[in-house]
């Protein structure tokens, strides 16, 4: 909004020689880093008094769980507010809103995506906290088909649109990026040979997983105080990075990676996801005060999804959710053997004492502080090696 007002008073400004005192928001990185330190502050700011709503609401945990260990291991937790990704999807709107160009399309999109995910993590949320006053024990909110219905919607939605808005030159917004892989010849001025680009229905595809599997593999994540909050954090700032290299094309040409006209606006979006993040830590830190819930796990794994498909950037992205990955593969891991040893051996067996992983290494003797101290750890150094990587054509 303030870049959209700078640009309709930019003659008047310039002519009255005021321009000068604002004309850093013309810099992409100053508006980023400025919502970042928005978003924080916001969240900060609010988390007490939205803390108190939730308490005086009565919408905190329940604790309640498929898995006796599991529900033993929560039951400190009980009652704790949740939903607290309410504060997290306000302060990330709210920081876009305020220092991103709303004219543009990838932000534009970017807000749909945050959004949706936040309503449908709502909903989940509540459909879970009211289950006890409905007498719907057996019902911990939506069910997983009823949610990844609305998971590959919203991405063959924002996948169609993606698409049509990067089929213009000079972009690159439809090529194949594979690891290692050269877009520009060295000099950054011709591009490469040999590249693949997507068509409509690969780049769909792939929208559409990315979206639905990272906000899975968030939500898989959130379960322990602080974790979920502090590996995000980590990765949208190594996200932030990426947008402003796949943006500027001079960036993109030097470290041979693909140039995505405009794209650089989405990391107004990923600083205001870290500044979100980092602000949320403060009341989510052991012992937590207040838990994101689907409702904020939902919508940080969509938009991490959906800005590094934009970017062309889809394997750094894994790379620094590998932590992430790995929760949500031990979940399908776990229930997938379980499913198929019970039919072969008629009884169902584990390959994990619990899932997710971070579970099953507090029930082999770690602490739950060591566990998302080590993990937030493991983040950095995966975001350090995937973004020290763009220079390995």
């Amino acid at each position: 909004m303030l870049y959209y007002l700078l640009n309709i008073l930019r003659d008047w400004l310039v002519e009255v020689e005021l321009y000068r005192y604002v004309q850093v928001l013309d810099r992409i990185s100053f508006r980023a880093f400025a919502a970042g330190v928005f978003s924080l502050v916001v969240v900060v700011w609010l988390g007490k008094p939205v803390i108190r709503w939730l308490t005086a609401k009565r919408i905190g945990d329940t604790g309640t769980f498929d898995v006796a260990a599991l529900e033993q291991a929560m039951a400190s937790k009980v009652n704790t507010p949740t939903m607290g990704g309410l504060l997290i999807a306000a302060a990330i709107g709210g920081a876009t809103l305020l220092f991103a160009d709303v004219t543009n399309h990838y932000v534009r999109m970017g807000l749909i995506v945050l959004l949706w995910m936040a309503a449908l993590g709502g909903v989940d949320d509540w459909l879970k906290l009211t289950s006890a006053s409905r007498g719907d024990q057996g019902r911990q909110g939506l069910r997983a088909w009823e949610k990844l219905v609305f998971q590959l919607g919203i991405g063959i939605l924002i996948g169609v649109s993606a698409y049509s808005y990067g089929d213009s030159p000079p972009n690159l917004a439809h090529v194949l990026n594979l690891p290692f892989q050269k877009t520009f010849e060295a000099g950054g001025h011709e591009v490469a040979e040999g590249l693949v680009f997507v068509g409509r229905v690969g780049f769909v595809v792939i929208m559409t997983m990315m979206i639905a599997g990272m906000s899975n593999a968030v939500n898989m994540t959130d379960g322990m105080d602080g974790l979920a909050s502090g590996i995000t954090g980590a990765v949208s700032m190594g996200l932030f990075v990426l947008c402003l290299i796949a943006g500027w094309e001079a960036a993109s040409q030097y470290l041979l990676v693909p140039y995505v006209q405009y794209s650089d606006e989405l990391a107004v979006m990923a600083g205001a996801m870290a500044g979100a993040c980092l602000g949320f830590l403060w009341w989510n830190c052991a012992p937590a005060s207040v838990f994101m819930g689907d409702t904020g796990s939902l919508c940080l794994g969509g938009l991490l999804g959906y800005i590094a498909v934009v970017i062309r950037q889809e394997f750094l992205i894994l790379v620094m959710s590998g932590v992430m990955l790995l929760e949500l593969g031990s979940v399908a891991a776990q229930v997938g053997w379980f499913k198929t040893s019970a039919r072969m051996y008629g009884e169902g067996q584990r390959i994990f004492r619990c899932a997710p992983y971070h579970w099953h290494l507090h029930m082999g003797g770690w602490s739950e502080q060591k566990i998302v101290a080590r993990l937030w750890i493991v983040t950095v150094a995966l975001c350090a090696a995937a973004l020290a990587s763009i220079k390995v054509r």
